[in-house]
């Protein structure tokens, strides 16, 4: 109950900051410090990037929705649902491979790492800042016509932390 307590008080103060003009890097920092319970190995969009071109054979995970999955997502990352998420889908994976999975900035992604883990996937990594870290650092993200600048912003209040691209809130 703390941590929820400690979270919507950083959550205020860091939208607080936010609307002064702030730059929200070290903010976002915070605020992921007191979402992800670090249950999941975490990797940078920098390494995810390096591990990409050293090895084709990392599997991208898309935890999101369909409906922000269709907005965007990276390159060559599957579909999976966070809402619906049913492990027998990726029986065609091997319990090795390494694995990368995203979500909007991390959590539910999360979750779903903590339950490959636990079913015995060796290789499974959370995208540190999920895919808004991603777009923020300036890489590209895809829907199914190409390269777009679209995201899904998830809602308007975690919309905020998206600060490049064109922010998405609902279905296109």
């Amino acid at each position: 109950m703390l941590k929820y307590v400690y979270l919507a008080a950083t959550f205020s103060w860091l939208l607080l900051l936010q609307a002064c003009g702030q730059s929200n890097s070290g903010a976002y920092d915070v605020m992921l410090r007191g979402l992800y319970k670090n249950t999941v190995p975490q990797i940078s969009a920098e390494a995810l990037k390096q591990k990409l071109q050293e090895n084709p054979d990392v599997v991208l995970l898309d935890t999101r929705s369909n409906s922000e999955y269709a907005v965007s997502h990276l390159k060559d990352a599957r579909f999976i649902n966070f809402e619906e998420f049913d492990i027998s889908r990726l029986d065609t994976i091997s319990k090795n491979t390494p694995i990368v999975l995203y979500c909007s900035v991390g959590a539910r992604s999360e979750q779903i790492g903590e339950k490959l883990l636990k079913a015995g996937y060796t290789e499974v990594y959370n995208l540190y800042g999920g895919i808004f870290k991603w777009v923020n650092e300036g890489n590209p993200v895809y829907s199914t016509k190409g390269k777009t600048k679209k995201v899904h912003a998830y809602s308007r209040s975690w919309g905020i932390w998206l600060q490049k691209g064109e922010k998405v809130y609902g279905t296109e």
